[in-house]
Formats: structure tokens, C-alpha cells, sequence
């Protein structure tokens, strides 16, 4: 549905969308890499965990300020698409916990070294695909806000007031 709403609203609007692609591509794509580049290990990992994590939530929290109609509905649609970064980080932790169950049955440290390695690489591709999902959502609500649109569904659930 599309809104009568001024230029400076469109830029308040586009705000939680550029936020969560900045930190999506600097905290995810080139941090993660990093650590894993610099061989601290799974604690490393945690860093972009932490950092997104943290990203979220203030979105979280500023998606739940009540300011102009049109804005905050941006805010709950970045929180929104968030939540498929935030379910490829579960699978993956879910994936992780099962690597290292898989790599305490090898006798041999060298194998058990193998193994961990190689499952771990495999359980941070739906991190990766939360990643893209979220960034690929983001890029879409930015044209929605620029358009002065909100999809149907979040009208629905939260109609805004008649003044606005």
C-alpha cells in the first residue's frame, strides 16, 4: 500500500534497511571470513554473532518506538526480514553442536581435527544463506520505502491512524 509521506520520511524510512545490509555485509561477509582467516577458531566466530546479534536487537527495540506511522513500519519490516539471518545463525549453531558430537567419536586427534574442520565449514552455509535471504529482502524494502510503500500485510496488522 502506498503512503503520502515527505522525502526526509523516505530517508528515516530507508534508515533500518541500510543499517541491517551495512552490518549484514560488514559484520557477516567480510568479518567471519576474517576470523576464520586468522585462525582463532570458533570463538572468533562468535565476534559476528555477537556484533549481528547486537544489530538486531536495537532494531528490535527501535521497531517497538512509537514515531511517525510510515517510519515504523519500515523499522518492523527490517526487524522482520532480520529473522531469517537470525534462524541461518540457529541451524547453524544447531549444525556446529552436531560437528563437534560427530568429532568426539574419532580416535585419532589428526582425524578428529578433520573432521571437526570439515563439518564446521559445512555448518556456516546457512549462516550464509540467512545472510543473502536477509540482505536480498533488505534491497527490496529499500525500493518499498523509496516507492512510499509498505507491504499489505504489515498495514494490516497495524493499520496507521487517520491524521497520518
Amino acid at each position: 500500500m502506498q503512503f503520502q509521506v515527505n522525502e526526509a520520511e523516505v530517508k528515516r524510512a530507508q534508515t533500518p534497511h541500510n543499517l541491517l545490509i551495512s552490518g549484514l555485509f560488514l559484520l557477516n561477509l567480510l568479518m567471519a571470513p576474517a576470523m576464520l582467516a586468522l585462525k582463532t577458531g570458533m570463538i572468533g566466530l562468535l565476534l559476528p554473532l555477537l556484533s549481528t546479534g547486537t544489530l538486531i536487537f536495537y532494531i528490535y527495540l527501535r521497531s517497538k518506538k512509537s514515531t511517525v506511522w510510515f517510519v515504523d513500519a519500515h523499522w518492523r519490516l527490517s526487524f522482520k526480514n532480520s529473522r531469517w539471518m537470525m534462524l541461518g545463525y540457529a541451524v547453524t549453531a544447531a549444525l556446529i553442536f552436531i560437528a563437534w558430537l560427530v568429532s568426539m567419536t574419532a580416535h585419532e586427534a589428526s582425524m578428529k581435527h578433520i573432521m571437526w574442520t570439515a563439518l564446521t565449514r559445512i555448518a556456516i552455509l546457512p549462516t550464509l544463506a540467512g545472510v543473502m535471504i536477509t540482505a536480498i529482502s533488505e534491497a527490496s524494502a529499500i525500493s518499498l520505502a523509496s516507492k512510499r510503500e509498505v507491504p499489505d500485510k504489515l498495514v494490516d496488522q497495524q493499520a496507521p491512524s487517520r491524521a497520518e
